[in-house]
């Protein structure tokens, strides 16, 4: 059953060829079976799973049920979950029980999804290989001793271990596409708007967005489907129409146009990743698109913007979390400064308190116009360099990541480092365009991920482009060996 897309699994439920409370059950079972070794959920929702589950089957009995009715799911750990801890992978949540559902949630709950559980991730959404979380990181299933990419590490190794068939994830500046691209996922990222936030625990508002993470464009369009539209109570929700995500996956690319931006095939590119991706751009055109050079000269700007707007809007945001309202209060505290200062101390992670203080000093008196000004400026160069580009071409092209997954701890020690992981990921966030992974392959077993970005609500396009790669190629199908049984 675990081997089954969306729509298989959609036509044996409606079929009557299985129940959702069996599948339900028989993913339950795996995640008991292999979570221990990938640490990939935080919490597990047996109990409530299994409730929602025998509600869907009398959907079913009834005739009521829609597409994606009894199916199981994994939410990302950000997204607020009505009677669920919702930590953010952080300690200072630790005791945090949602009291309310998230947007997201709430959608996919009255689709008739199943929750299993949430799932691990980066702290805050603050890191690029999920090492920063607070109950411990998360290994990739393709090579346990390697990272599954962040901050969205514990959903992109659940659907990968085939421990949920499809995950939520949080993108603010690759943390959809790049753990997508480690894990050999599907991982799509829509424009900013395009998804509610409310009650996503906000990382950088200007730049996060919540996006499916799936084994195949298919089962991607059937979930942004139930995830998109227009929210009321998100200020940065855009009300556009929302198209039906699945029709015209099967629409032929002849005539499509590809942008290769030179600025992506650079000296810091994995050789033998460039080669795989390549290929997968031949491969496009045998599917009759045609590929042209561009360029986006302002991309050398993208990793020192974002590393001041990102920051300077966690500083802001993460500044509610003090101890008085909820979330870790430190015992005993002497003064209200002391509650303060403990709180904050003790709740935070090594990466967050850097980012907090970071994004503080850029906003602080003198400082501001330096750099958190410049960087909106650079932000809007960035811009401008995709609108001339999607004047000449439908899609751009590129590696989501410049080398394949890293060991554990390579670069826990070098935030730099760390942060130059996300360097071909981060422009679409800052740009606020839809993007996406889809697997291109292998290097060394290990899996390589092609980065498509779209124009503005092009989101329909992306899934139809990476659909039909996917028809002709069966990387996307490839699945751990470990975690077959």
């Amino acid at each position: 059953m675990h081997t089954k897309s969306l729509s298989e699994l959609s036509t044996a439920l409606h079929n009557g060829d299985i129940t959702s409370v069996a599948l339900t059950q028989h993913y339950l079972d795996r995640i008991k079976q292999y979570n221990g070794e990938l640490n990939a959920y935080i919490t597990i929702c047996e109990e409530s799973a299994l409730a929602q589950a025998t509600d869907a089957d009398t959907q079913f009995k009834a005739g009521t049920a829609g597409p994606l009715t009894g199916i199981p799911l994994a939410h990302k750990d950000i997204f607020c979950t009505q009677g669920v801890r919702t930590s953010c992978g952080s300690k200072m949540l630790d005791n945090f029980i949602a009291p309310y559902n998230a947007t997201v949630v709430e959608k996919l709950n009255t689709a008739g999804m199943v929750l299993l559980g949430k799932t691990n991730m980066d702290e805050f959404a603050m890191g690029s290989s999920n090492e920063t979380s607070f109950y411990g990181a998360v290994s990739n299933p393709w090579d346990t001793d390697r990272v599954p990419g962040g901050s969205s590490g514990g959903s992109a190794a659940a659907v990968a271990a085939q421990l949920a068939p499809i995950a939520t994830g949080t993108d603010t500046g690759g943390s959809i596409r790049q753990p997508a691209a480690l894990c050999n996922l599907t991982g799509l990222k829509p424009t900013y708007g395009r998804i509610s936030r409310y009650g996503m625990i906000a990382f950088a508002s200007s730049l996060d967005q919540a996006g499916p993470m799936a084994r195949s464009a298919e089962d991607a369009a059937m979930l942004m489907q139930a995830m998109a539209g227009f929210d009321e109570r998100d200020s940065t929700s855009v009300d556009h129409p929302v198209p039906d995500y699945t029709t015209d996956l099967n629409t032929p690319l002849d005539g499509l146009t590809i942008g290769l931006p030179t600025e992506y095939f650079d000296a810091g590119l994995d050789p033998a990743v460039n080669d795989t991706i390549q290929a997968a751009i031949k491969q496009y055109e045998t599917l009759g698109a045609t590929i042209k050079e561009i360029s986006l000269p302002n991309t050398k700007l993208a990793v020192p913007t974002y590393y001041v707007v990102a920051p300077a809007e966690c500083s802001t945001n993460l500044s509610r979390m003090d101890g008085v309202r909820f979330g870790h209060r430190c015992e005993d505290p002497v003064d209200l400064e002391d509650l303060y200062t403990r709180s904050r101390g003790e709740g935070f992670g090594e990466e967050v308190k850097r980012r907090i203080m970071t994004g503080t000093y850029a906003l602080s008196a003198g400082y501001y116009d330096a750099y958190y000004l410049k960087a909106q400026q650079c932000r809007r160069l960035i811009r401008d360099d995709f609108v001339a580009a999607f004047k000449q071409v439908d899609v751009i092209m590129g590696p989501t990541s410049p080398t394949t997954a890293f060991k554990a701890g390579e670069k826990t020690d070098d935030p730099v480092a760390m942060y130059l992981a996300d360097i071909y990921t981060i422009s679409t966030n800052l740009a606020g365009l839809p993007g996406m992974s889809i697997p291109a392959g292998f290097v060394d077993g290990l899996p390589v991920g092609l980065q498509i970005i779209g124009n503005y609500f092009d989101e329909a396009r992306l899934l139809n482009v990476a659909h039909r790669y996917q028809q002709v190629t069966d990387w996307h199908q490839q699945a751990p060996d470990a975690f077959a049984g």
